[in-house]
């Protein structure tokens, strides 16, 4: 009798398409951008190929080194990458993940960097140095000189690796660094201060807790300037080719997201520019904030999706009790639960880079909707993710435990992107903002979600308890996590009841919003359309 042969196990997931996703694509036509479903579909079947996959394992598994000193003993702060890092980074800036949309005038440039973002995903890690990229322009158009020096550079799409001078270069990319360690969220408590020099540059004597990608180009910072807090481009090396005194200190030892580095810096007397004026840092740099949690959001409901194909794909190859999984009674109820989590974040996802595209292109009503339901989706989509991911590894059982399953990598992951660009309390309590100062986005916010009004009743009844709370003040800071958790559900409804698989909003409206559900995933109401919703969620592989 043969001990050692191998059966019952499920096939690699690879050689699939990313892009292979309803919810995307449906979404980017609707928001204007169907003209780039080839190159969406291109980058999926990259991302989703067997050599991606690899690099995306190679980049985590050989995580970036901190080389402060050469053999000789000269200070060189510089950070070294696997190989498969740079793969990585070539694909996603040679197609545009980073800020190329800011220089494609055509109407869904905006929606296709989200898809394309979305479907690019063999790794999280690499994705940190392209979304901030991304951001960077519109916060240094602030100041138009270096914005009509630099963003030519940015929305390059040649990778050019190295500390070189960066207007010498092919293609730049861009960091942040705002918080420090006694502040955290709290970005006017920083202490960096920055003294103005004769020439019209200012020298930056500070310590920031976390920089993002240290190995960028140029960073965006905030320091305390004679008029307040204010924002500065701060560049790795001097145009003369020297190193700006820009010390990275150590590499923080994270719980995911390990192929990327992020850094403990000191300022010494580092060169800067002025980006808006003196005392405006943080509304200089808000925009550059709003675009990373854009791609928060996008982030986590791309990390949705692939757990949703992982274990939809396990169970449907693998056999237990007599029949295979995805046939299970229970199983289905799993799986459709997490499909319907999946596209509720995908749909809105796509709402929010629509309503991006738009205001970047003037659209004041489209700015409006986007200052709240960025917020709100933010908040409820990176929270859902943890959660969601550790169902999707469960459905593997012990095989998705295993470190070769990519499940642990997904899970370790999906905690980051609720505590970048402010945690949920941060993202909670800037909804409340709004709702307070700005009545104009709480109409716009309003006008969207009754667009769906009459469609369906449990929708309905939940439209007028959004309204309750927003009428509501009493004790609504206590409350802001409830209301926001609202809000999200009813937006993410109302869109899936306008645009989304009937068999996916029904079993949304029922579940979320009807209160048959629940505390745990796996917990749909009979009479849902198990069938149709898994197989919207079906990868084809080969």
């Amino acid at each position: 009798m043969t001990t050692h042969e191998v059966f019952n196990q499920v096939p690699p997931l690879a050689d699939h398409d990313a892009a292979d996703d309803p919810a995307l694509l449906d979404g980017l036509d609707r928001e204007g951008a169907g003209w780039a479903a080839a190159e969406v579909h291109e980058l999926g079947r990259l991302g989703g190929s067997a050599p991606a996959i690899e690099h995306g394992r190679l980049a985590n598994e050989h995580p970036p080194v901190l080389r402060t000193h050469d053999r000789y003993g000269h200070r060189i702060d510089e950070v070294e990458f696997h190989p498969a890092w740079h793969e990585l980074m070539r694909t996603a800036v040679g197609h545009g993940l980073h800020a190329a949309p800011w220089a494609d005038e055509r109407p869904g440039a905006h929606v296709a960097r989200a898809a394309k973002f979305y479907v690019w995903r063999p790794d999280a890690g690499h994705g940190c140095p392209i979304s901030m990229t991304y951001a960077a322009v519109p916060a240094l158009r602030h100041s138009p000189d270096l914005a009509a020096r630099y963003e030519p550079l940015l929305t390059a799409t040649a990778y050019d690796f190295g500390l070189r001078p960066p207007l010498a270069k092919r293609g730049l990319l861009a960091g942040m660094s705002m918080t420090e360690k006694q502040g955290g969220s709290d970005v006017r408590a920083n202490t960096t201060v920055a003294h103005p020099d004769p020439d019209g540059a200012y020298r930056l004597v500070g310590h920031k807790w976390f920089t993002s990608a240290p190995m960028c180009d140029v960073f965006l910072t905030l320091a305390q300037a004679p008029g307040g807090l204010t924002c500065f481009l701060v560049p790795r090396v001097l145009p003369d080719g020297t190193r700006n005194p820009m010390r990275l200190m150590r590499l923080k030892d994270k719980l995911g997201n390990r192929s990327n580095a992020s850094a403990e810096i000191e300022y010494e007397h580092a060169v800067a520019w002025r980006v808006g004026d003196e005392g405006r840092g943080v509304r200089t740099i808000i925009d550059m904030v709003n675009l990373t949690r854009l791609d928060c959001v996008i982030g986590a409901a791309a990390g949705m999706r692939q757990g949703l194909i992982t274990a939809v794909h396990h169970a449907t190859h693998r056999r237990t009790f007599g029949r295979y999984l995805v046939d299970q009674p229970l199983m289905r109820n799993v799986l459709a639960d997490l499909a319907v989590e999946s596209e509720a974040a995908t749909v809105l996802m796509m709402r929010l880079a629509g309503a991006t595209d738009r205001s970047a292109r003037g659209d004041a009503g489209e700015t409006a909707f986007k200052r709240l339901a960025l917020a709100v989706g933010k908040y409820w989509v990176c929270k859902r993710w943890p959660a969601h991911a550790a169902e999707a590894l469960e459905c593997l059982g012990g095989n998705g435990y295993v470190e070769e399953s990519g499940m642990p990598r997904l899970f370790r992951e999906s905690p980051l992107n609720s505590i970048w660009e402010g945690s949920g309390n941060v993202a909670a309590l800037d909804v409340l903002r709004a709702v307070a100062k700005e009545p104009e986005v709480v109409e716009a916010f309003r006008a969207e979600v009754t667009a769906a009004a009459g469609a369906d009743p449990r929708l309905d009844a939940a439209l007028r308890q959004v309204q309750a709370d927003l009428s509501d003040h009493d004790e609504l800071e206590l409350r802001a996590r409830r209301v926001v958790e609202r809000l999200a559900l009813v937006l993410q409804g109302a869109l899936l009841v306008r645009h989304g698989h009937p068999a996916v909003a029904d079993a949304f409206c029922a579940s979320r919003l009807g209160g048959d559900h629940g505390q745990a995933f796996g917990t749909l109401p009979s009479g849902v359309d198990f069938a149709a919703i898994i197989a919207r969620a079906a990868p084809k592989v080969g």
